[in-house]
């Protein structure tokens, strides 16, 4: 999970905006409601895979909260992995009953950025979320400083020769 410090840390990031994919409407609609007392803005909702990688591209989310339970032929893991290719600039945590080791680790492998048992307090995933949100941030923004960098140093080189 995410240090208490990422609650602060990330309220500087404003809107923190979410997919939930969870084949249970009530599941996904308690989050919602839990999750709107926040700042995380739950920006679409998917049942399942076929609709869970179509809305990550097109919503661009922060953060994609997936239940492990999800049907329809893609297990979690499976999921993840397609996330993590088709929406790379959104950070996937995934909530499950299972809390054990090789779970975890199956987790980690396909590029989930956190991991949260069910049995934990409402606050453990909402740092967690704040957490990866915020770390994906401070990537992006690393990233694209690099980037400005190396091309300023190419277009500088390319202007003197």
């Amino acid at each position: 999970p995410a240090p208490p410090e990422a609650l602060a840390l990330c309220s500087s990031c404003g809107s923190i905006r979410l997919l939930l994919v969870g084949s249970l409407p009530s599941v996904r609609r308690g989050l919602e409601m839990r999750l709107a007392l926040e700042d995380l803005e739950v920006v679409g909702e998917a049942r399942d895979a076929t609709e869970a990688i179509p809305l990550a591209r097109a919503l661009r989310p922060d953060v994609i909260l997936i239940d492990v339970d999800t049907p329809a032929g893609m297990s979690s893991i499976a999921l993840t992995e397609s996330l993590r290719s088709a929406a790379p600039w959104s950070a996937v945590v995934i909530l499950t009953l299972r809390d054990d080791a090789a779970t975890r680790e199956r987790a980690g492998a396909a590029g989930a950025a956190s991991f949260v048992a069910e049995h934990r307090t409402e606050e453990t995933l909402l740092a967690t979320i704040r957490g990866v949100a915020h770390a994906r941030q401070r990537w992006h923004e690393r990233l694209s400083t690099r980037t400005e960098e190396e091309y300023g140093d190419d277009m500088r080189d390319r202007r003197g020769a």
